[in-house]
């Protein structure tokens, strides 16, 4: 049993205890209320705390790594617009060289043709060095190694390199093969393929003699590029042939990734056509026939022009250039062989279809032998560039036979540097006839080097451009890339970043269905507390009943 004493009133006292922890806990109820904040110091969660910190520092570097993005999208969509623009600038002198390449064009026409290209070239000098993004060039190859930090955490970033577009740097590196045409002596042997390209001596090809080398492949010949043999001996001796070895660039993988590519063409315009077979001397009798055996690319294509010319004492009967032409289409299509003939102002001109090389053999059938005379072929009015000096083949042996051979010409382009080594294909003025030594890197032609004064020269500005177009087109390509990366980048975040902020305001905010109905339940204690308060003060006064 309890005793009464009135100095200490411990109801009271635990009663007003009771109402401080309701006071102070109804306070923050109050506050989280007010503030929609359910931690609102440490000791309220400390653990929770902790979590909605960094959960708040990810959400942070989210936010700021999207604004990242979006910078580096407007800098890079300004420099793919601007690349746009030399895109369409090379365009337009893609279209003004292959104007330039037509021969109807007299020089006037060409001058006006290559101060346009000049105009759209200093455009794109322009572009290329002025484009930039506060301050920070974008397309003259400074903007190299560049990182745009997307995340939140360290090394989260993406790589950003621009190449150099400017017209110094836009071009192709090009290795080119002349080609070249070779006459030959007269031999004993001829007809075939084999024994064009005989070297066995005592039966000498016409090709076979000192000096014609590189006009034919056969052991040991390669051609190389970067190391990768695209051109070699397969067991079987034939013609030097820039198609052939440009069909093998073209459809090699390993070159084709790197961009390398080649093309051959091959067009003979020969000499007037007068009288392309004469007799020298005095011959007394005498009576002989000419036939034109023709090879074409490696040498497995081939026809024959039969009774070319007929030579007796006192005439020589050629074959007119308009019957020659109708005979060698005829015979070519009838055969499958890639080369075309025309009648181009009274010279005989010859075009294969990728660029084949073209051989044509004269064989002199002697009949009736004659002393003192010499049947003379002049391969200048049959092929473009043959010796000058004409072929004689005596009257008084047996048949035989002589040649000329012309090889086309090859331009192997590609954006990036590359080595070209060969062997036995090609030497100064033979065969493919190469403008670098081997083993040599390719020459860089840069737009400033387009010369459409001559058709040569606009056929190797088509292939300037072509590489520059591609390499602006790779270059569009790759910042359209980076923009795609980096937009799904900032989805991906945005959706991180709402759902960091979620899991935050779990932990940190107030939930207030739950709050309020705290707060309700801590405001009836709060009024109970109270009303108990004032009962238990008013206990003490029952001991004044026992005074009285």
């Amino acid at each position: 049993m309890q005793a009464m004493r009135v100095n200490f009133n411990y109801e009271a006292a635990s009663t007003h205890t009771a109402y401080l922890v309701n006071q102070r806990e109804m306070g923050k109820s109050l506050l989280r209320l007010s503030t929609g904040m359910r931690i609102l110091e440490a000791s309220d969660d400390a653990a929770g705390l902790f979590i909605a910190d960094q959960l708040s520092l990810v959400a942070t570097g989210l936010q700021e790594g999207n604004r990242n993005i979006s910078t580096g999208i407007s800098a890079l969509r300004i420099a793919e617009n601007a690349s746009g623009q030399i895109f369409d600038r090379l365009k337009g002198i893609y279209s003004r060289a292959v104007r330039a390449a037509n021969d109807i064009n007299d020089p006037n026409a060409r001058a006006a043709l290559q101060r346009e290209v000049a105009n759209l070239i200093d455009a794109i000098q322009k572009i290329g060095t002025d484009t930039e993004y506060n301050g920070i060039k974008l397309l003259d190859g400074t903007f190299r190694d560049k990182y745009i930090h997307y995340g939140a955490r360290m090394d989260q970033v993406v790589n950003v390199s621009i190449a150099d577009v400017r017209a110094q740097s836009l071009g192709a590196h090009i290795a080119q093969g002349l080609g070249a045409t070779y006459t030959s002596g007269v031999a004993d042997y001829g007809g075939t393929l084999t024994n064009l390209l005989n070297t066995t001596p005592g039966n000498e090809g016409a090709l076979g003699i000192a000096g014609a080398a590189n006009f034919r492949l056969d052991s040991g010949d390669y051609v190389r590029i970067n190391g990768t043999t695209v051109y070699q001996y397969s067991g079987t001796p034939e013609l030097v042939d820039a198609a052939k070895l440009a069909k093998n660039i073209n459809e090699n993988s390993n070159l084709k990734a790197i961009g390398i590519e080649a093309k051959a063409v091959n067009t003979s315009v020969a000499n007037a056509y007068t009288s392309p077979v004469t007799v020298t001397g005095t011959p007394t009798i005498g009576e002989a026939r000419v036939h034109l055996n023709f090879y074409v690319g490696d040498g497995t294509k081939n026809f024959t022009i039969s009774n070319f010319a007929s030579v007796d004492v006192s005439s020589v009967n050629t074959m007119g250039l308009d019957e020659l032409v109708s005979q060698i289409n005829s015979q070519a299509s009838a055969n499958g062989v890639p080369i075309v003939a025309m009648n181009d102002g009274g010279r005989l001109k010859l075009v294969t279809t990728n660029g084949e090389t073209i051989a044509i053999e004269a064989e002199v059938e002697i009949i009736n032998p004659a002393d003192d005379g010499d049947i003379v072929i002049d391969y200048r009015q049959l092929l473009e560039g043959a010796n000058i000096m004409s072929v004689s083949h005596d009257y008084t042996g047996a048949t035989s036979y002589s040649a000329a051979v012309k090889v086309g010409r090859i331009t192997i382009a590609a954006n990036e540097t590359f080595t070209l080594a060969y062997s036995g294909v090609s030497g100064t003025g033979e065969g493919l006839n190469f403008d670098i030594t081997t083993g040599s890197s390719a020459i860089f032609s840069n737009l400033y080097t387009i010369d459409l004064s001559t058709n040569a020269g606009a056929e190797r500005a088509l292939m300037i451009v072509s590489k520059a177009l591609q390499k602006v087109d790779t270059v569009r390509s790759q910042i359209g890339a980076v923009m795609n990366n980096l937009q799904s980048i900032f989805d991906a975040q945005k959706v991180a970043y709402d759902n960091t902020k979620q899991a935050e305001n779990v932990i940190r905010n107030t939930d207030y269905a739950e709050e309020m109905s705290n707060f309700t339940s801590l405001q009836i204690k709060m009024q109970s507390t109270i009303a108990m308060l004032a009962q238990a003060n008013a206990l003490p006064q029952l001991v004044l009943q026992l005074l009285r």
